[in-house]
């Protein structure tokens, strides 16, 4: 074992509500294109909250056929077409590999909440004997991590991190430790959600985290705007291949970027808000960075966490002024794609990835009116072109978990 082996992304797969594939959602991305708008996954009338960012036009029975795709619930669906579209970017040939030495950690904050909440109602209007007995297996968070396995032939280490809106950020430093560590030559890493039904959206708008924006969908998501009054929420799937460097070049894979360090920390404070003061938030950054032998000065761009609540934006704003200075350019894709809860960890470092690869910046929509607790540069409005050879990207979840991934160009 040696932690000497250097972990690269030899492929993405996306699906979300800028958009299902990464070039489409990249190109949204860039032209600052919001994918939040009405919620019509379920009547949302009498609900406080009646907006999302939801997948559109996503036919399963097209996909997985009618049969098959009873049997998964939505979560595991777009973590499937995500996986599928990152193992065909990274040209990963199971038929050529030792599948003991490929895993799968593939992450959900909530898992099956759709197959849970309709079968709750079963029982309790038909009774027992009519729950599905496909109940069990659909709602668990690590059935993704499951079908992604079977679905390519990925006989290794395979595990489901659950750990809110830090959990995909954690799959794949779960993944890069795996590798390092020499259990693995490649991990399929990544988070998918599907949280939007009618128990989740009332019961994230009645602890009042949500924007309540209804009358204007696309200008609802406003990290870092005095008038931001809350998170979107929003479902989709990322995935990255990760692989050992020597391993990637010897089959003549295209390195993307090289991930080169993780930090992960625990606020211990609060079971849904910050520490006020940022302690988790940057011992997190700074062990990232101090495991990736990277100074402070060589970061060109953070990711935000940039959820669009008021507590997150500003402490994230003072734990990076702590860490990387006043400097360094961030932004939140979340003002476009809405909160992608367990998958947002994993759609960030796509985003990262392709920031040091297209050497352009996507840039944090809706920023009227900074609040002025919230005083860095966050890209407002419109891309900008940067050559960036260090990104990095924040994600933190309820509970206090943090997690921070540090890519740097090949």
């Amino acid at each position: 074992m040696a932690f000497d082996r250097r972990v690269v992304v030899t492929g993405m797969g996306v699906v979300s509500p800028v958009g299902t594939g990464t070039r489409q959602a990249w190109e949204a991305l860039v032209e600052g294109r919001s994918g939040i708008g009405p919620l019509t996954l379920f009547d949302a009338t009498d609900y406080a909250v009646r907006i999302a960012g939801q997948v559109d036009g996503f036919d399963p029975a097209a996909v997985f056929g009618r049969r098959r795709a009873k049997h998964l619930d939505r979560f595991a669906q777009f973590g499937l077409v995500a996986a599928a579209e990152a193992v065909e970017h990274s040209h990963l040939d199971m038929a050529a590999e030792d599948a003991h030495r490929v895993g799968v950690v593939f992450a959900s904050g909530i898992g099956g909440m759709g197959t849970f909440e309709r079968e709750v109602r079963v029982l309790v209007e038909r009774g027992p004997e009519w729950v599905n007995p496909y109940f069990c297996p659909m709602m668990i968070p690590n059935m993704a991590a499951g079908e992604i396995a079977m679905a390519i032939g990925a006989k290794g280490h395979n595990s489901c991190t659950v750990t809110a809106c830090a959990a995909s950020a954690h799959a794949l430093g779960e993944g890069y430790d795996t590798i390092r560590l020499g259990r693995a030559d490649a991990m399929v890493c990544g988070g998918a959600e599907a949280g939007l039904v009618p128990i989740g959206i009332a019961g994230f708008a009645a602890m009042k985290a949500l924007s309540t924006r209804n009358d204007e969908p696309q200008r609802a998501s406003r990290p870092f705007d005095a008038g931001r009054d809350g998170f979107v929420a929003a479902e989709g799937a990322a995935c990255l291949v990760l692989e050992e460097l020597g391993h990637a070049l010897a089959r003549g894979a295209t390195v993307l970027a090289e991930l080169v360090g993780f930090g992960s920390s625990c606020d211990a404070h609060h079971q849904t808000a910050p520490h006020p003061e940022g302690e988790g938030a940057i011992a997190c950054m700074r062990g990232a960075l101090h495991e990736a032998g990277i100074a402070a000065s060589e970061v060109g761009y953070v990711n935000a966490h940039g959820t669009s609540t008021p507590p997150n934006d500003r402490v994230e704003t003072l734990a990076v002024k702590a860490v990387l200075g006043d400097g360094v350019p961030m932004s939140s894709t979340k003002s476009m794609t809405g909160h992608l809860l367990g998958a947002a960890g994993a759609f960030e470092a796509f985003v990262c990835v392709q920031v040091l690869n297209q050497g352009v910046l996507p840039p944090t929509i809706n920023l009227d009116d900074p609040d002025p607790e919230c005083d860095l540069d966050y890209v407002p409005h419109v891309a900008r072109q940067a050559d960036v050879e260090v990104a990095m990207t924040n994600s933190f979840g309820f509970g206090g978990h943090n997690a921070t991934l540090v890519f740097r160009r090949p």
